[in-house]
């Protein structure tokens, strides 16, 4: 069975938001909830908020147990953008866009969880460097100094 929640008019633009819950899909919900509790983007409370309704609902309208839930879908679509103006010098105006979203999460038990694990970086051997030859230092011959003759 699936359940949804939506948070709709979300002051945050799309683009932003997206990247927050390409990490989330796929993942059972309470790691999601995890990831989302230590992403330090302005778009993590926002889906936080909206995956938390999402876990309410499947819990308390159709009993379901939380710990069988997967994120199946997060999808953030544009809302309204607000139009604003900004003043600009000699008299002219620039516009700024208040962009909005709206945070559709699918969550559902038929999907079994498959936990992420995080990938791990094995060792390469070191390759041994071709041993470089140093120049041996050369004693300079000893200088003495010339000997001037001089006739009286």
């Amino acid at each position: 069975m699936q359940v949804k929640s939506i948070y709709r008019f979300a002051r945050i633009s799309a683009f932003k938001a997206r990247e927050v819950t390409r990490a989330i899909q796929g993942l059972p919900a309470t790691d999601a909830l995890d990831l989302l509790r230590f992403t330090p983007k302005k778009a993590a409370p926002l889906i936080i908020k909206t995956l938390k309704s999402a876990i309410a609902n499947a819990e308390n309208n159709n009993n379901m147990n939380p710990e069988s839930l997967v994120v199946k879908e997060a999808v953030v679509g544009e809302g309204p953008t607000f139009k604003r103006f900004q003043p600009k010098a000699r008299g002219s105006a620039g516009p700024i866009r208040k962009r909005t979203s709206h945070i559709r999460i699918i969550l559902t038990d038929e999907i079994e969880i498959k936990r992420r694990t995080p990938a791990v970086k094995t060792k390469k051997p070191r390759r041994e460097k071709p041993a470089v030859k140093t120049p041996e230092p050369t004693v300079a011959a000893e200088t003495s100094t010339p000997v001037v003759e001089t006739k009286e």
